[in-house]
C-alpha cells in the first residue's frame, strides 16, 4: 500500500518534537561513503535496496540520509530513489530499533524533501503502515493493488548445473 504524507501538515511539528533527543547523528550521506552504505544495506536488508541507495546517491544533493552512533552506521533513509517524491527505502539495524532512530530519519528525510520543494511525500509499498500513520498522519492512496513495483524483475534460483 502506498501512503501520502502532507509535508505542510502540523503533524510535521509533532514529528519534529518526537524526533529530538535521539542518540544518533542524522545527516546527508556523502558520496565517498556510498560503498560503505551499500555494503551495510546489502548485509542488513536487500540487493533491491542497494540499487535504490545507488539511485538516491546519484542526486545532488544526495537523496540518502544516514544515522550514525559512535562512528558506526546504524540506519539510512532515501528519497527520490524509485520515483520522484517517493520516501524510502529506510531501515535501522536490529540492535538499534526502538530508540527513535527510524523516526528521526523519517523526519529528517521529509524535511530534506520539503526543502527541495516537495509538498507531499509518497511512502511506496509502506511496510509498517501504522508507524507512518501515527508518525506523520500518512493517508492510504487508493489503488487497485497496482503500484510502481508491479512487474519488478526478481532473481530466480539457479538450477544446479549437471555434472
Amino acid at each position: 500500500m502506498d501512503l501520502l504524507v502532507n509535508l505542510y501538515s502540523r503533524r510535521m511539528d509533532d514529528l519534529a518534537a518526537r524526533a529530538t533527543g535521539v542518540a544518533a547523528t542524522i545527516r546527508v550521506a556523502l558520496p565517498p561513503e556510498q560503498h560503505i552504505i551499500k555494503d551495510w544495506v546489502r548485509r542488513h536488508f536487500s540487493d533491491y535496496w542497494v540499487s535504490e541507495v545507488a539511485a538516491a546517491m546519484a542526486h545532488q544533493p544526495p537523496g540518502c540520509l544516514i544515522a550514525v552512533v559512535d562512528g558506526a552506521l546504524v540506519g539510512f533513509a532515501c528519497y527520490d530513489a524509485t520515483a520522484r517524491g517517493f520516501f524510502g527505502p529506510t531501515g535501522v539495524s536490529e540492535d538499534q530499533r526502538g530508540k527513535g532512530i527510524g523516526l528521526a530519519l523519517f523526519h529528517a528525510t521529509l524535511m530534506a524533501m520539503k526543502a527541495q520543494g516537495y509538498a507531499y511525500a509518497v511512502v511506496g509499498s509502506a511496510g509498517p503502515v501504522d508507524f507512518y500513520v501515527s508518525a506523520a498522519g500518512a493517508l492510504p492512496i487508493p489503488s487497485d493493488n497496482e503500484d510502481i513495483y508491479q512487474g519488478l524483475l526478481r532473481l530466480k534460483p539457479r538450477a544446479e548445473e549437471a555434472p
